[in-house]
């Protein structure tokens, strides 16, 4: 199982509103989240902070909307995906959102912890622009360089970070493996993911993209 962490806590001040239900085309960025992971993932974790509840209950309102007319039907059917199961949404709040990303990171990694992933692919709401081929391309490469693992116990401790590269330029999402994931989620001394990834990856990977979405931040109107 994969399960995608989608990063959905910040105030949005600079946007004027919440981030997460801005509208992107005829989604808002956190189903647009949801959808583009879904392409990889089994499960999707969406960390809430600032209006957590109003955010939660206009999302499961467009998502129900969505998923009645068939909006999903492309992920359930996705070949790449590899999965028969069902795909889910579990909501988590970061109560301590104002300290930054990092911590709804260590918030959304530690929800996935008892699911025991094969691999995490964690994406900021505000990179909408991600494209699900994106997606499901870096799981693919993080399922083979877990694969090339000599053994379970090899597989296990195998701390990797995966980033998408357009023009030179890195990007989102990050996909991680899970010992890395455990390790970040654990370490309250790093400055930020960033820093936390540089602290405990014994290898950091580049996959080069046709996706200049991967860097485009929305932050304001």
């Amino acid at each position: 199982m994969k399960v995608g962490v989608l990063l959905a806590a910040g105030a949005s001040t600079r946007m004027g509103s919440p981030k997460p239900l801005v509208q992107s085309g005829r989604e808002s960025f956190l189903v647009r989240g949801v959808r583009v992971l879904w392409s990889a993932c089994d499960v999707v974790i969406v960390v809430l902070g600032s209006k957590a509840a109003q955010v939660r209950r206009a999302t499961e309102r467009e998502l129900e909307k969505r998923v009645s007319i068939g909006w999903f039907h492309h992920a359930l059917l996705n070949p790449r995906r590899r999965m028969n199961r069902a795909l889910e949404v579990h909501f988590v709040v970061n109560r301590s959102w104002r300290r930054g990303m990092y911590g709804s990171v260590r918030v959304g990694l530690a929800a996935a912890r008892p699911l025991k992933p094969s691999s995490l692919v964690v994406l900021p709401v505000d990179h909408p622009e991600v494209g699900a081929r994106t997606i499901s391309d870096l799981a693919e490469v993080m399922e083979q360089a877990l694969q090339a693992c000599r053994s379970a116990r090899e597989r296990a401790a195998f701390s990797y970070a995966l980033i998408p590269r357009w023009r030179r330029d890195r990007g989102h999402p990050l996909v991680l493996t899970p010992s890395l994931a455990w390790a970040i989620a654990s370490d309250t001394a790093a400055a930020d993911l960033s820093d936390a990834v540089r602290r405990h990856a014994r290898l950091v990977g580049y996959l080069d993209v046709e996706d200049p979405g991967i860097t485009v931040n929305r932050n304001t109107p």
